[in-house]
């Protein structure tokens, strides 16, 4: 069995409601995963979990990292910097991390034009990408570009799009170093997590399936492991739950943008709800029209009615049997 030490480099109530971040360490392969957020608080237990273990920071080869997020990155080019490490992500996340300032301009960008296309109130909009502060990062740092199914050090990289368009779980063995592609208690968020995804909860069915199969133990980004299979069931009976939900409330709305159903499902956002909210509907939106129940009657901004066989009373039932439809591949 691997050896793997999970050192907790930020507190449970640092911001997330899963509780805090957890990285780990890989003594026999010196790699390191999700080394946390650009806190000095992080940075040193992180430094002393990697000391508990019995080696120092330069005995770290390599530093991998599950998606684009600050508090998954936020240490990791510090720690490639002092170990002289190579850092890994992603193909399709490496970009925002290796070129943070100029990607960090073209993600405002496109976020702000997302939630327009949402159907966002431009106040919400402009509020949002102030609250979006910037990271205390390098502006750029070299990033090796994983494929998947490529390996590092024997740790294999498997592509869990859906939170982020280049999420990566990290297999080794039966066990999943998942990120938040799958948590102990939250549901991870589906659409709002990054704007560049057309059809994100598709690919996150795809994701689960994909773990499935591959993993026992997740070893998630913040707390600490559990068994991925019941959790996995639990995340599609949410979605299905979701589906119809969303389905439903559509019917008694429609047309509607993805903010006018987001509030229908969710009430009063603000801050990172907003997109988070709004995401999550364009994603059930996408999805259910993927099963043909949910048709796009505009595109700027996205405007989505049901179909013409879906009825008030039929669509709860609809929107559930949607999720129960054989996972795309």
């Amino acid at each position: 069995m691997a050896d793997v030490r999970r050192i907790q480099v930020s507190g449970g109530s640092d911001g997330n409601a899963e509780g805090g971040n957890s990285a780990y360490l890989l003594p026999d392969r010196g790699v390191v995963i999700d080394p946390g957020p650009p806190t000095e608080s992080a940075w040193d237990r992180l430094v002393d979990g990697i000391a508990a273990a019995g080696l120092a920071v330069e005995d770290v080869d390599h530093v991998l990292v599950t998606h684009w997020h600050a508090d998954h990155t936020g240490n990791a080019a510090r720690l490639g910097a002092a170990a002289d490490a190579s850092l890994g992500m992603h193909e399709r996340d490496a970009p925002l991390v290796g070129e943070y300032a100029a990607e960090r301009e073209r993600r405002l960008d496109r976020d702000a034009a997302t939630l327009e296309r949402w159907g966002v109130p431009d106040e919400q909009v402009a509020a949002l990408v102030e609250f979006d502060s910037s990271s205390p990062v390098p502006d750029s740092v070299p990033v090796r570009k994983l494929a998947d199914g490529e390996t590092v050090a024997g740790v294999e990289v498997l592509h869990t799009p859906g939170h982020t368009a280049g999420h990566a779980a990290f297999v080794v063995e039966d066990v999943g170093f998942v990120g938040d592609a799958v948590l102990r208690t939250c549901t991870p968020n589906v659409g709002g997590g990054d704007t560049r995804q057309d059809d994100p909860l598709t690919a996150y069915r795809r994701t689960l399936s994909r773990l499935e199969d591959r993993v026992d133990v997740a070893r998630p980004g913040h707390g600490a492991s559990f068994p991925l299979l019941p959790r996995v069931a639990e995340l599609r009976a949410h979605h299905r739950e979701r589906s119809g939900r969303a389905l439903a409330a559509l019917a008694g709305v429609e047309p509607a943008t993805p903010w006018t159903l987001a509030t229908e499902l969710f009430g009063e956002m603000a801050g990172y709800h907003v997109k988070f909210g709004a995401g999550e509907a364009f994603a059930h939106l996408e999805h259910l029209r993927g099963a043909g129940l949910v048709r796009r009657v505009a595109d700027d901004p996205l405007v989505y009615a049901t179909a013409d066989e879906v009825t008030a009373t039929t669509a709860d039932d609809a929107g559930t049997a949607a999720w129960d439809s054989e996972t795309p591949k």
